[in-house]
């Protein structure tokens, strides 16, 4: 059970305190001022070690890429080791194990980690939100949520995937329980629903593709119909945000730097992209279709209270009932300190948002 594999994960990472610990027994940088009302620049690049930063394949986060490729993280003050992740599994368990400062995740995957988190995690930007590239994939004879009762619908679970589901479900008036869960890692849900092993998947992109190859597969629901259901984030540690809070500020005004850098050189943009995703460009124009970029003002409203999904803090409480009732995770963390905004507001502020 995926339970199970919970305690393992925390285990290790608590096995693997002391290695941290002694790994970053070295003089520590002096703790840095609060972000202030100025923009950072080349100059003031910290002195201190590298932020060492993971990211993995997801549309939203390829653009990281362009930072590293076109020079933007130095141009705003950013000491960044930019450091790709082939599994995003692996990237979760180093943020969580305290070997990365910072890291692209959902914002699921940063509520199911955040107890084994030995630094904290903090959510500090949204990149993006996905708009079509999570799917329930089904075979051509279900045409309804009602016809997918009792039938096999393979998923990984606990994560955004079965969210998805869970959520399509009860706003028909259906349980979880209704279907058939077929726990499978999210590459192996799809080739099994691609080899007609079962009749229904859940899954993101790019994975979707490898589904939809199945003759006379088609689309149920996608994340399209649940906007802000699956948000994708910068996650700083902490202690990052504690010890050198410019360098998080850095990181944030480079994230729009790049956005800017998109918009005004669209062509480049995808060129590096696509290497970095390892697609080809026609295959990157699908993919970011289903994947909604945030900008500052959509930053701020994610970030506010309220009571629908698009509220990150709502949807956190929603998604960690969740996780619990299916038993991915034992308790409810403690979210108290979970989303520090005074950094895209800070951005906002500064360009007159």
């Amino acid at each position: 059970m995926r339970r199970n594999k919970f305690f393992s994960r925390c285990a290790l990472f608590l096995a693997s305190l002391m290695l941290v610990a002694s790994c970053n027994s070295s003089s520590e940088p002096p703790a840095e001022t609060a972000p202030g009302s100025e923009s950072t620049s080349a100059s003031a690049v910290d002195n201190g070690p590298p932020v060492v930063m993971g990211y993995s394949s997801w549309a939203g986060w390829w653009p990281w890429a362009i930072a590293e490729e076109e020079g933007l993280f130095e141009a705003n003050g950013a000491n960044v080791e930019l450091r790709w992740f082939d599994g995003y599994l692996s990237s979760l368990e180093a943020m969580a194990a305290g070997q990365l400062d910072a890291n692209c995740q959902t914002l699921n995957d940063t509520v199911s980690f955040l107890d084994a988190a030995v630094k904290g995690e903090v959510v500090v930007l949204v990149n993006d939100n996905s708009f079509g590239n999570d799917k329930v994939i089904v075979t051509d004879e279900i045409d309804s949520l009602e016809d997918l009762l009792g039938k096999q619908i393979a998923l990984e679970e606990g994560v955004v995937g079965d969210f998805l589901l869970t959520l399509a479900l009860e706003e028909n008036g259906y349980a979880r329980s209704e279907v058939d869960i077929v726990n499978l890692e999210t590459g192996a849900a799809a080739a099994a629903f691609a080899a007609e092993k079962v009749d229904a998947v859940a899954v993101y992109a790019p994975f979707y593709l490898t589904a939809l190859k199945r003759e006379g597969s088609k689309e149920l629901v996608t994340s399209a119909e649940f906007p802000g259901a699956i948000p994708d984030l910068l996650v700083t540690s902490q202690t990052l945000i504690d010890e050198r809070p410019d360098q998080v500020q850095a990181l944030v005004d480079t994230w729009f730097a790049v956005l800017n850098f998109i918009e005004q050189n669209p062509e480049r943009a995808d060129e590096i992209m696509a290497k970095r995703a390892e697609v080809s460009v026609e295959e990157l124009q699908l993919l970011k279709e289903g994947t909604k970029i945030f900008t500052i003002e959509e930053n701020l409203e994610a970030f506010s209270d309220g009571d629908s999904m698009a509220n990150m803090p709502f949807a956190a409480e929603r998604m960690a009932d969740f996780m619990v009732s299916v038993d991915f995770i034992p308790e409810k963390p403690d979210m108290s300190r979970l989303f520090d905004d005074r950094f895209v507001r800070n951005f906002a502020e500064r360009n007159g948002d």
